[in-house]
């Protein structure tokens, strides 16, 4: 009888033993599958802010190979293809993003943006129409400012990038494009205010000294703003200058500036000396 109790406790001891060990491992196996999840979160992160667009790219078009439900990664695909400047690609995946029960107002104005890049400025406007009015963002408002100016809709267009402005502590390129905006509408000194302003911000930003020394021509100012500038710049400048001085029909103005341009440049100014040699050629002709 002892035998029998004795085989019976060690037939039980075993399959405690073997029992206890299917869980440890269970917990081992939900311990490696958590750090996994952590690990595959952060590399996600790195892909979608730091990696180039290509590799980006590869790397989600791998993941939503495999897993193909998962909406995080279909994500990560379609805004790396954005940013890969493959915009018309993104678009079915943001199409299914936005579809998706866990998609967000966020995932619709990125999926805007992408429509933006396309040139379907429609039915962008339709997407941010749906998205509703609680939903405040920089990114946002900026594309809403964008879909009001190919509309047209001049009031509803600065009272868009005046919301915008509000909401990043980064404001040059809203006033950039406020700038642009303005210029596109005539109000050329509005124009410059807003370049100006996009300067004080970030001086480095070539765009908007560009688009400011297009909105002083356009005035007949042809004097360079007293703004910080690169001797390369300065001939920039002057180039653009003198090509807005010819459209205006001075061009005398315009030759003189646009060979001051080819004598400033620390290099050969090719653009500009073309420009050049063409109204000296018109003109003897």
């Amino acid at each position: 009888m002892r035998h029998t109790v004795l085989i019976a406790l060690c037939v039980g001891s075993a399959f405690s033993l073997s029992a206890c060990q299917k869980a440890e491992d269970a917990e081992v196996e939900r311990a490696l599958d958590t750090v996994n999840v952590i690990d595959e979160t952060n590399l996600n992160h790195v892909m979608l802010n730091a990696a180039d667009p290509g590799e980006a790219v590869n790397y989600f078009s791998r993941a939503v190979g495999e897993n193909p439900d998962r909406i995080d990664l279909r994500r990560g695909l379609a805004y790396s293809l954005v940013r890969a400047k493959r915009a018309q690609e993104s678009l079915p995946h943001w199409e299914a993003v936005v579809a998706h029960e866990e998609g967000t107002n966020e995932d619709n104005v990125n999926y805007a943006d992408a429509l933006i890049r396309t040139g379907d400025w429609d039915k962008a406007d339709a997407v941010l129409d749906s998205i509703p009015p609680t939903h405040e963002t920089f990114k946002r408002y900026r594309l809403e400012a964008m879909v009001a100016d190919s509309n047209q809709e001049w009031e509803k267009s600065d009272s868009f990038y005046e919301i915008a402005v509000g909401l990043t502590t980064k404001p040059a390129g809203v006033y950039n494009n406020w700038g642009y905006s303005k210029l596109t509408r005539g109000d050329y000194r509005g124009a410059e205010e807003m370049f100006k302003r996009a300067l004080t911000y970030d001086p480095s930003l070539f765009t908007a000294k560009n688009n400011l020394v297009l909105a002083r021509g356009a005035q007949r100012n042809y004097d360079l703003p007293l703004i910080r500038m690169t001797q390369e710049e300065r001939a920039q400048l002057l180039y653009t200058l003198g090509l807005a001085a010819v459209k205006q029909g001075d061009v005398n103005i315009g030759k003189g500036l646009l060979r001051e341009a080819v004598e400033s440049h620390p290099r050969h100014f090719d653009a500009a000396a073309r420009s050049l040699a063409a109204l000296e050629s018109n003109v003897v002709n």
